[in-house]
């Protein structure tokens, strides 16, 4: 296989598995890092505005223009983001053997296509099947192809760029819930559905397509003895404490996300004060991505994912405290949801290296998305069956759990980096 090898690139056999990194850093120097980052930002910033947080402020339109149940045009983004989990690995797989290029501009024509069957849907079956397109589109172009697409080009060194990624990602529902408000106003629901497939089309298809550079097909490096994107056995208990940290820690943020003001109303809040308190969340989860740019070089990530952890457990315990202390409490919890994007696109690389991580992303994705889709039914039927005070204390309890995965997670980490 060896010789075969030799007689088919006209090289020594021991160049043959090398040429492919060499080939990809330097087709990656071919876009300046800051033009690739802004480009991914950007765009980053208006694909979960046009996605994820979409429903925010069009659910409630678009069920009164209708007619359609209100918690089926809100469950249409569980269903987008069950989608999203299920087709992760596949994603993974394309952008470990395509590179991140065409699968991120591939998502942009699927966002809009998506966009445009919603917009446009006479009936809530075709509005639902929208939505499975956009579910598509986001397992193709949240933040963990985003991250598999940077290391891939940059590898080992990708870190920076996807901390920098999440600065823009942070500013998504800070952009585009006012975005889509003035969109609704003036053209409805159905327009502003249709504006951001505009959107998808003519600013985030070109910003990947410009932005990102091309990239040789990658096959399997046969010396490796694995496909890629499969763990050795001694690295499996590492993969599953992060597999299992990842998920509940997606689960509680959805839960957050999307029960937070009634968990806050539910203990005596008024509307005005939840929004308040709630919005303290963005601007922590930014300021600690600032933060971690600034003092978490030269600092192995498992060190990110274990502050990201502790701080969300203390936040969460501090929300059944008074309102000043619930301020801080969510302080805490969005600096910790903030550090917590970055550390799951760094771990994984730190882990397990550069060969294959476009693909162990997209595993990893699978169950953390679909513990997503399922989290705002289970969010509120905690709620009702437990009320308010149970439920956060249910909620910190998986917090302290993450936390013993993170803190598991640590001595395997360092004994890496100490053999690297």
């Amino acid at each position: 296989m060896r010789r075969m090898g030799y007689w088919r690139t006209g090289k020594r056999p021991d160049d043959v598995g090398m040429s492919i990194g060499t080939m990809v850093a330097k087709q990656a120097t071919q876009r300046p890092r800051l033009v690739v980052v802004s480009c991914i930002g950007v765009a980053q910033v208006l694909v979960w505005g046009s996605s994820y947080y979409l429903p925010a402020v069009l659910a409630q339109p678009t069920s009164a223009e209708t007619g359609w149940p209100l918690q089926w045009v809100i469950g249409s983004l569980s269903l987008g983001l069950l989608v999203s989990g299920l087709v992760s690995p596949l994603v993974g797989r394309l952008i470990e053997h395509h590179g991140g290029r065409p699968v991120l501009a591939s998502s942009a024509v699927l966002l809009a296509a998506g966009l445009v069957v919603t917009g446009l849907a006479p009936n809530l079956p075709v509005f639902i099947a929208g939505w499975v397109v956009i579910g598509l589109a986001m397992g193709a172009g949240l933040y963990d192809p985003a991250f598999s697409a940077l290391g891939r080009i940059y590898g080992e060194q990708a870190r920076g760029a996807i901390t920098q990624v999440t600065l823009f990602g942070g500013f998504a529902s800070t952009v585009c819930w006012p975005l889509s408000a003035a969109l609704e106003a003036h053209v409805g629901w159905r327009g502003a559905c249709l504006a951001y497939a505009a959107i998808s089309l003519v600013i985030v298809l070109p910003l990947y397509l410009f932005g990102l550079p091309r990239e040789v097909t990658r096959q399997p490096t046969p010396a490796a003895g694995r496909r890629p994107g499969r763990v050795r056995p001694d690295q499996r208990v590492a993969f599953l404490l992060l597999a299992a940290g990842l998920t509940l820690a997606s689960m509680i943020m959805t839960v957050i996300a999307v029960q937070l003001l009634s968990l806050l109303q539910t203990r005596g809040l008024t509307l005005a004060a939840a929004v308040g308190l709630g919005a303290l969340i963005g601007p922590s989860q930014v300021g600690a991505r600032v933060l971690e740019a600034a003092l978490g070089r030269g600092r192995h990530p498992i060190w990110s994912l274990v502050a990201s952890a502790v701080l969300v457990a203390i936040g969460l315990g501090m929300l059944v405290a008074e309102p000043g202390a619930i301020a801080v409490g969510l302080i805490l919890y969005g600096a910790g949801s903030g550090v917590r994007s970055i550390a799951q696109g760094t771990v994984p690389l730190a882990l397990f290296g550069r060969e294959g991580y476009a693909v162990l992303m997209g595993r990893l994705a699978f169950p953390k998305l679909v513990a997503q889709a399922a989290s705002p039914s289970l969010g509120a039927l905690m709620l009702g069956a437990f009320g308010a005070d149970m439920t956060i204390l249910i909620l910190c309890v998986v917090a302290v759990v993450n936390v013993g995965l993170a803190l598991a997670l640590v001595p395997i980490a360092l004994r890496r980096q100490a053999a690297d």
